[in-house]
């Protein structure tokens, strides 16, 4: 199946439950109060709703859109997305929203980030009690790290391998999450300990820190695992089969550049990639074509071949990884032991998704926003049950995180207007949050407008 389908699949069923869900907490509370739901919406229906039905004796018509962006609960006497002004023209009754308490409607609106929030705390724990926690831990790759030119002037060398901060020690760098950890506590740390030569040796930070996202971004990275580029497995009919390449080969070079390590490799190409920006048709089949050195399995023996790069310049074959050079750890839980420890998991993810929120007022912060487009390409290429629901549980977390912001039109606007009425006892005008919420509509319209120009960048451009 073709990738581009199957990330595109995971995309839609991740939001179809987290919406589903997230407007069911809104629902839920709506009904507990008595408050009329007159719209339960899966996706958007703009002009056109795919399917919709209303159970006899109900007054809520449940509908299917055909635009998967979202989806949302038409709720009696409330300003929201429908902008339904008439309705609030008439006098109120007793089962509309507007009509009820202050507190039952903060909890009204509270319902989805709250759902989505603790969803996420349940899927890491179900996570954890299905399959367990399998890591290499950072101590036991003891070929130690990949350092770029930044960090080598810091004082790291290559090899070294990571021990622990006066933040705390390293645990793994085997997955998004704890590589986002490892760079988060050596961006914020005063001082890094490593194991180099056998010996620990602490290097001092700069005072100021570190720019995670820059160190991110830089190219090579700051740092990565060190793992030879020993090829796993080759694809069947590829560039690679065509040319020779069989698995447990090594490659030893692309086209000028030296290659030892995976990360060496990476960069190449992505030197390559960026040559071909702006380059015309002509030149980039040429570009394609590369000499690749590789060293057979178990020999000194090192050929040179010739290939054509696929137009992603890719050439079918698969990575060694760190689970095939390093021992891993297995930790498994019981219903019991899962919970609370998929919770800690689940808040822990939160508070650094909340720490790194900051590096999205710098520049590169900026370039790095993202839709659709960048939320798909986390899904795997292959469909991996275990890491759909790690990106369903972190993609709730933002949802909830972003829901819940002070912003008109979204929960965290409606949240802040209720939460000013319960401190002043002065309701704001229907006027007002009318504007509000206009102006809130008009800010996420040119927020996703600007994301969606990064994810087409991104795609044209490599950028």
């Amino acid at each position: 199946m073709d990738v581009f389908l199957i990330r595109a699949l995971q995309l839609i069923l991740c939001f179809s439950i987290l919406i589903l869900l997230h407007e069911g907490g809104h629902f839920f509370f709506a009904k507990l109060f008595k408050v009329r739901v007159e719209k339960f919406c899966l996706f958007f229906d703009p002009w056109k709703t795919l399917l919709k039905f209303k159970p006899k004796k109900s007054d809520t018509e449940y509908c299917l859109g055909w635009l998967p962006l979202g989806g949302y609960v038409k709720i009696s006497g409330m300003i929201d997305e429908s902008m339904d002004t008439e309705q609030m023209k008439q006098p109120p009754h007793p089962w509309e929203f507007r009509s009820h308490p202050a507190w039952q409607r903060l909890l009204i609106m509270l319902g989805g980030v709250m759902v989505n929030f603790l969803l996420a705390l349940f899927i890491y724990s179900m996570i954890l009690f299905c399959w367990g926690e399998t890591y290499v831990p950072l101590r036991n790759m003891t070929q130690g790290m990949q350092f770029n030119e930044q960090a080598k002037a810091i004082g790291f060398r290559d090899g070294d391998v990571l021990l622990f901060t006066d933040r705390g020690e390293f645990k793994r760098f085997d997955s998004n999450e704890s590589v986002s950890s490892v760079y988060r506590d050596i961006s914020r740390a005063k001082s890094v300990t490593v194991l180099r030569d056998g010996r620990p040796v602490t290097l001092q930070m700069p005072a100021e820190g570190l720019n995670m996202l820059e160190m991110f971004r830089s190219v090579p990275p700051f740092l990565s695992t060190y793992i030879p580029a020993r090829i796993d497995s080759v694809m069947a009919g590829s560039p690679a089969a065509q040319a020779g390449i069989r698995k447990g080969d090594y490659l030893k070079g692309f086209n000028d550049a030296k290659v030892e390590t995976w990360t060496d490799f990476s960069v190449a190409l992505s030197k390559l990639s960026d040559s071909l920006v702006d380059a015309p048709t002509d030149d980039s089949l040429a570009a394609r074509h590369v000499t690749l050195f590789v060293q057979r399995a178990e020999t000194e023996l090192v050929d040179t071949l010739q290939l054509m790069l696929m137009p992603d310049l890719t050439m079918g074959v698969f990575r060694a990884t760190p689970y095939s050079y390093y021992p891993t750890e297995t930790h498994h839980y019981n219903l019991l032991q899962s919970i609370p420890a998929g919770i800690s998991h689940g808040w822990n993810v939160f508070k650094g998704y909340v720490n790194d929120l900051k590096y999205i007022f710098t520049k590169e912060g900026a370039r790095s926003v993202g839709s659709f487009g960048a939320i798909g390409s986390m899904f795997p290429k292959s469909w991996d049950w275990q890491r759909f629901w790690e990106l369903t549980a972190f993609i709730s977390i933002i949802l909830a995180f972003m829901n819940v912001l002070p912003i008109p039109a979204l929960d965290g606007g409606h949240v802040f207007f209720l939460l000013c009425e319960i401190i002043t006892r002065r309701k704001p005008s229907e006027k007002f949050m009318e504007r509000a919420q206009v102006i809130g509509m008009s800010i996420l319209g040119l927020l996703m407008i600007y994301a969606v120009g990064n994810d087409i960048l991104r795609f044209l451009f490599h950028i």
